[in-house]
Order: structure tokens, then sequence, then C-alpha cells
């Protein structure tokens, strides 16, 4: 038998899934244009506690886009105003 007579199918590869990337991190206008509000609120919001938790990255404030959302699902309908 000659190595040319070896023949594999061609969907029996077997290869390792991509690590899937996280979602893009949020600046605080992109919080402020997903809530709908000034961006000016969303640095009150900070200032007071209050609202999504934001993190700092050297100078630069930065949300996860799931803890945004998670945290709008959280309100109840009299704080959604």
């Amino acid at each position: 038998m000659t190595t040319y007579d070896i023949v594999r199918p061609v969907g029996d590869r077997t290869t390792a899934a991509a690590p899937s990337r996280p979602e893009r991190l949020w600046g605080a206008e992109d919080v402020a244009s997903f809530l709908c509000v000034p961006l000016r609120t969303i640095y009150q919001w900070r200032y007071t506690k209050y609202g999504p938790r934001g993190r700092r990255v050297g100078r630069y404030l930065r949300y996860d886009p799931a803890e945004v959302r998670a945290w709008f699902d959280g309100l109840d309908d009299t704080e959604r105003g």
C-alpha cells in the first residue's frame, strides 16, 4: 500500500472550538446611550453609588455590558421612571 492509498473522509477532522471573545466593555457614553439618559446622569449616579457598577481601567471608566443589563433588569417599575 502506498501513501496515496490512504484517504480520510472530508468531515473527519476534529478541531478545537475557538474560544469565544468576551463582549467589548462599555464606556460611560455607551451606558448612557443604552439607558437613554444624559452622560452627566451616569457620572452623578456613580458619585451617589447608584446605577450599574463601573470599574476603573487606568484613568478610564468601564462597564461590563452584562452587568448593566442585569442591573436594568433588576429595577422595579417605579425605579424605571
